[in-house]
């Protein structure tokens, strides 16, 4: 994974600007020995923003850019003179990015819309000056607020990716072959497990200009939830899917176990996973005859849609597309 281009967990620290102190200055001219006080208030620290860029798919850019600190504010001057503002540091990530307090683990919010912008670390605010504290019975005060401080600490972000339909399988399952096939997507492709080892998207054409975006995970595997295989590092991606596309081999002795096997997985990393609509699709079919094929259906698990297909011979692709975009609009 070292030489990965598809970096979807980054751990930086954050500091924003600390606010500028209030000035203390009282008014002089010529004529004017004893004027009143006139100091201008502090500049705000610059924030640390977060701003969702939809052309962006990974946090790669943020690997090696572990300390990310803001400006701090100006000082306020003399004639009631604002101090600057601290500039702002605007930090782009994907969509779909989940930022998290990395002490304890708390999940602040997530970025979802294009633009989207919020706040990471809120710069300290300005300070005072004297011109605010004089009175009728303090007519020249000679002190003013110091700047606030601003916020810092240490973040996580993790990228789950977002797409329209998610391919879940163990390893060699034709997951990669599939989304190769019926997208302009080009992932690695080989007869040994794990040969995807990042995800892949591919954006599926439909009738009628209408098309949704697929996704491949790389290959799960019994214990996966446990950290057996490439572990959980990439199950977080399937929760941003509308619908998951459960893919078995027509190779394996026994399909429904596989399937009971890899709903199990997701069950155990999130609950919440069951509650998303499921489609089955049994892969490698040139490798059966008619009859195999029309025995193998009757043993199907019940209570999911389910479609035959061959990415090699093209078999079911038609179906598949129909069934994924009937389930995606229901």
């Amino acid at each position: 994974m070292a030489d990965s281009n598809f970096i979807d967990y980054v751990k930086i620290f954050c500091a924003s600007g600390h606010g500028g102190a209030g000035s203390t200055h009282l008014h002089r001219a010529k004529y004017i020995p004893k004027g009143g006080p006139d100091g201008g208030d502090g500049g705000r620290g610059g924030h640390i923003i977060l701003k969702a860029n939809p052309q962006l798919w990974t946090l790669i850019h943020l690997k090696y850019r572990k300390h990310v600190r803001a400006e701090d504010g100006g000082k306020g001057g003399a004639a009631l003179s604002h101090g600057k503002n601290g500039g702002d540091i605007v930090l782009e990530v994907p969509l779909g990015t989940v930022v998290k307090d990395a002490e304890s683990g708390e999940k602040l919010f997530e970025l979802l819309e294009a633009g989207e912008e919020r706040i990471l670390c809120r710069g300290g605010r300005g300070g005072l000056g004297n011109n605010n504290f004089k009175s009728a019975t303090n007519q020249t005060p000679r002190y003013a607020q110091p700047g606030g401080e601003g916020e810092e600490g240490w973040f996580i972000l993790e990228l789950k990716v977002l797409a329209d339909v998610g391919l879940v399988g163990f390893p060699n399952a034709g997951k990669s072959t599939l989304l190769a096939t019926i997208t302009a997507a080009k992932p690695k492709i080989a007869s040994y497990a794990f040969t995807t080892l990042e995800p892949n998207l591919g954006i599926v054409n439909y009738y009628d200009d209408r098309s949704f975006v697929m996704a491949d995970i790389p290959g799960i595997i019994e214990g996966a939830h446990e950290g057996k295989g490439l572990g959980i590092r990439f199950l977080r991606h399937i929760e941003r899917n509308a619908v998951l596309l459960f893919m078995v081999s027509a190779e394996e002795e026994d399909i429904p176990g596989a399937y009971r096997t890899l709903l199990g997985e997701l069950a155990e990393f999130n609950p919440e996973l069951l509650d998303k609509d499921r489609v089955l699709a049994v892969t490698k079919c040139d490798l059966l005859d008619a009859e195999a094929q029309k025995k193998l259906v009757r043993r199907l698990p019940k209570g999911i849609p389910h479609v035959m297909i061959s990415s090699f011979s093209q078999q079911g692709l038609k179906e598949l597309k129909d069934l994924l975009w009937k389930t995606l609009n229901a």
